[in-house]
Protein backbone atom coordinates (compact mmCIF):
# COMPACT_ATOMS: atom_id res chain seq x y z
CA UNK A 1 0.00 0.00 0.00
CA UNK A 2 2.68 2.39 0.62
CA UNK A 3 4.09 1.92 -3.16
CA UNK A 4 0.66 2.58 -4.57
CA UNK A 5 0.29 6.23 -1.83
CA UNK A 6 4.21 6.67 -3.47
CA UNK A 7 2.48 6.45 -6.93
CA UNK A 8 -0.63 8.23 -6.56
CA UNK A 9 1.51 11.05 -4.74
CA UNK A 10 4.15 11.59 -7.70
CA UNK A 11 0.89 11.53 -10.09
CA UNK A 12 -0.67 14.42 -8.62
CA UNK A 13 2.62 16.07 -9.07
CA UNK A 14 2.50 15.58 -12.72
CA UNK A 15 0.66 18.48 -14.24
CA UNK A 16 -0.38 16.18 -17.52
CA UNK A 17 -1.75 13.32 -15.27
CA UNK A 18 -5.41 13.45 -15.55
CA UNK A 19 -6.26 10.60 -12.95
CA UNK A 20 -6.09 10.45 -9.43
CA UNK A 21 -6.44 14.21 -8.47
CA UNK A 22 -9.48 16.26 -7.86
CA UNK A 23 -10.15 18.71 -10.13
CA UNK A 24 -9.67 22.37 -8.68
CA UNK A 25 -12.56 24.06 -8.06
CA UNK A 26 -13.13 26.89 -10.63
CA UNK A 27 -12.42 29.80 -7.71
CA UNK A 28 -9.21 28.22 -6.96
CA UNK A 29 -8.32 27.83 -10.70
CA UNK A 30 -9.13 31.62 -10.85
CA UNK A 31 -6.96 32.85 -7.22
CA UNK A 32 -3.98 30.72 -9.04
CA UNK A 33 -4.60 32.66 -12.20
CA UNK A 34 -5.00 36.09 -10.47
CA UNK A 35 -1.68 38.61 -11.12
CA UNK A 36 -2.25 42.28 -10.43
CA UNK A 37 -2.71 44.46 -13.32
CA UNK A 38 -0.28 46.97 -11.96
CA UNK A 39 2.65 45.67 -9.85
CA UNK A 40 3.31 46.75 -6.43
CA UNK A 41 6.56 48.40 -6.99
CA UNK A 42 6.14 50.02 -10.24
CA UNK A 43 9.91 51.02 -9.99
CA UNK A 44 11.11 47.88 -9.01
CA UNK A 45 9.23 46.23 -12.69
CA UNK A 46 10.60 48.79 -14.86
CA UNK A 47 14.01 47.95 -13.91
CA UNK A 48 13.33 44.78 -14.13
CA UNK A 49 11.64 45.10 -17.30
CA UNK A 50 14.40 47.95 -19.02
CA UNK A 51 17.23 44.73 -17.77
CA UNK A 52 15.75 42.01 -19.07
CA UNK A 53 15.08 44.09 -22.49
CA UNK A 54 18.98 45.07 -22.19
CA UNK A 55 19.59 41.04 -21.92
CA UNK A 56 17.83 40.45 -24.85
CA UNK A 57 18.92 42.57 -26.84
CA UNK A 58 22.84 41.79 -25.49
CA UNK A 59 21.79 38.08 -26.56
CA UNK A 60 20.90 39.38 -29.83
CA UNK A 61 24.06 41.13 -30.42
CA UNK A 62 26.02 38.03 -29.68
CA UNK A 63 23.96 36.08 -32.18
CA UNK A 64 24.82 38.61 -34.85
CA UNK A 65 28.47 38.64 -34.08
CA UNK A 66 28.60 34.77 -33.51
CA UNK A 67 25.80 33.45 -36.44
CA UNK A 68 23.97 31.71 -33.45
CA UNK A 69 20.28 30.89 -35.42
CA UNK A 70 18.52 30.67 -32.62
CA UNK A 71 19.13 34.39 -31.11
CA UNK A 72 19.22 36.24 -34.34
CA UNK A 73 15.90 38.68 -35.59
CA UNK A 74 13.03 36.96 -37.38
CA UNK A 75 14.28 39.23 -40.45
CA UNK A 76 17.97 36.93 -40.42
CA UNK A 77 16.08 33.22 -39.39
CA UNK A 78 15.76 30.30 -41.61
CA UNK A 79 18.39 27.90 -43.68
CA UNK A 80 17.37 29.94 -47.04
CA UNK A 81 18.65 32.56 -45.55
CA UNK A 82 21.83 31.38 -44.00
CA UNK A 83 22.41 30.03 -47.52
CA UNK A 84 22.07 33.38 -48.91
CA UNK A 85 24.42 35.08 -46.50
CA UNK A 86 27.39 32.31 -47.34
CA UNK A 87 26.55 32.72 -50.59
CA UNK A 88 26.76 36.94 -50.76
CA UNK A 89 29.85 36.83 -48.39
CA UNK A 90 31.55 34.17 -50.61
CA UNK A 91 31.65 36.53 -53.51
CA UNK A 92 32.94 39.77 -54.72
CA UNK A 93 30.19 42.38 -55.26
CA UNK A 94 30.46 45.79 -56.80
CA UNK A 95 27.88 47.11 -54.75
CA UNK A 96 30.02 47.44 -51.81
CA UNK A 97 31.86 49.77 -52.92
CA UNK A 98 29.15 52.56 -54.45
CA UNK A 99 29.66 54.45 -51.34
CA UNK A 100 33.45 54.79 -51.70
CA UNK A 101 33.49 55.50 -55.59
CA UNK A 102 29.74 58.02 -54.92
CA UNK A 103 32.25 60.16 -52.09
CA UNK A 104 34.74 60.42 -54.90
CA UNK A 105 32.45 61.17 -57.09
CA UNK A 106 31.33 64.34 -54.63
CA UNK A 107 35.22 65.38 -53.76
CA UNK A 108 36.34 65.44 -57.27
CA UNK A 109 32.92 67.80 -58.36
CA UNK A 110 34.10 69.84 -55.85
CA UNK A 111 37.51 69.63 -56.88
CA UNK A 112 37.10 70.46 -60.65
CA UNK A 113 35.77 73.62 -62.16
CA UNK A 114 32.33 73.38 -63.09
CA UNK A 115 32.87 74.35 -66.64
CA UNK A 116 34.89 72.03 -67.86
CA UNK A 117 33.85 68.90 -69.69
CA UNK A 118 35.48 66.88 -66.79
CA UNK A 119 32.19 66.82 -65.05
CA UNK A 120 30.62 65.48 -67.66
CA UNK A 121 32.68 62.41 -67.30
CA UNK A 122 32.83 62.14 -63.96
CA UNK A 123 28.90 62.43 -63.83
CA UNK A 124 29.11 59.83 -66.44
CA UNK A 125 31.58 57.35 -64.71
CA UNK A 126 29.35 57.50 -61.45
CA UNK A 127 26.33 56.36 -63.85
CA UNK A 128 28.48 53.63 -65.29
CA UNK A 129 29.01 52.46 -61.75
CA UNK A 130 25.46 52.45 -60.89
CA UNK A 131 24.40 50.37 -64.11
CA UNK A 132 27.30 48.15 -63.21
CA UNK A 133 25.72 47.89 -59.64
CA UNK A 134 22.37 47.39 -61.01
CA UNK A 135 23.25 44.47 -63.34
CA UNK A 136 25.73 42.32 -60.80
CA UNK A 137 22.73 42.49 -58.23
CA UNK A 138 20.37 41.09 -61.06
CA UNK A 139 23.17 38.14 -62.25
CA UNK A 140 23.96 37.85 -58.55
CA UNK A 141 19.98 36.84 -57.82
CA UNK A 142 19.49 35.28 -60.42
CA UNK A 143 22.18 32.68 -59.40
CA UNK A 144 21.17 32.85 -55.71
CA UNK A 145 17.74 32.07 -56.51
CA UNK A 146 18.79 29.05 -58.97
CA UNK A 147 21.32 27.64 -55.88
CA UNK A 148 18.54 28.03 -53.26
CA UNK A 149 16.10 26.29 -55.92
CA UNK A 150 18.52 23.23 -56.63
CA UNK A 151 19.21 22.90 -52.41
CA UNK A 152 15.66 23.65 -50.99
CA UNK A 153 13.10 22.93 -53.77
CA UNK A 154 11.78 26.30 -53.69
CA UNK A 155 12.41 29.46 -52.39
CA UNK A 156 11.15 31.65 -49.39
CA UNK A 157 9.86 34.65 -50.77
CA UNK A 158 12.07 37.66 -49.81
CA UNK A 159 15.32 35.77 -49.60
CA UNK A 160 16.74 37.07 -53.13
CA UNK A 161 15.89 40.37 -52.21
CA UNK A 162 17.64 39.94 -48.52
CA UNK A 163 20.57 38.19 -50.68
CA UNK A 164 20.98 41.17 -52.96
CA UNK A 165 20.59 43.77 -50.00
CA UNK A 166 23.27 42.30 -48.15
CA UNK A 167 25.42 42.25 -51.55
CA UNK A 168 25.04 45.70 -51.50
CA UNK A 169 26.04 46.43 -48.15
CA UNK A 170 30.38 46.72 -47.53
CA UNK A 171 31.41 43.35 -45.89
CA UNK A 172 32.66 44.65 -42.70
CA UNK A 173 29.53 46.37 -41.80
CA UNK A 174 27.21 43.47 -42.55
CA UNK A 175 24.77 41.69 -39.66
CA UNK A 176 25.09 38.98 -38.82
CA UNK A 177 28.96 39.20 -39.51
CA UNK A 178 30.68 37.18 -42.61
CA UNK A 179 30.72 33.53 -41.57
CA UNK A 180 32.61 32.45 -44.73
CA UNK A 181 36.16 33.88 -46.57
CA UNK A 182 35.59 34.89 -49.99
CA UNK A 183 35.91 31.91 -52.35
CA UNK A 184 33.90 29.81 -49.35
CA UNK A 185 30.84 28.66 -51.34
CA UNK A 186 28.42 27.18 -49.41
CA UNK A 187 27.62 23.37 -50.01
Amino acid sequence: MTAASSEQIDRSKDPQSAKGVPTPSRKAQEEARKRPLVPNDRAAAKVAARDARREEQARMRRALDTGEERFLPARDKGPQKKYARDYVDARFSLGEYVMFVALAIVVLTVVVPPTSNSQIIIFGLFWVMVAGVAVDAWLMSRKLKRKITEKFGSVDPGVTWYGTMRSLQFRRLRLPKPMVKRGEWPS
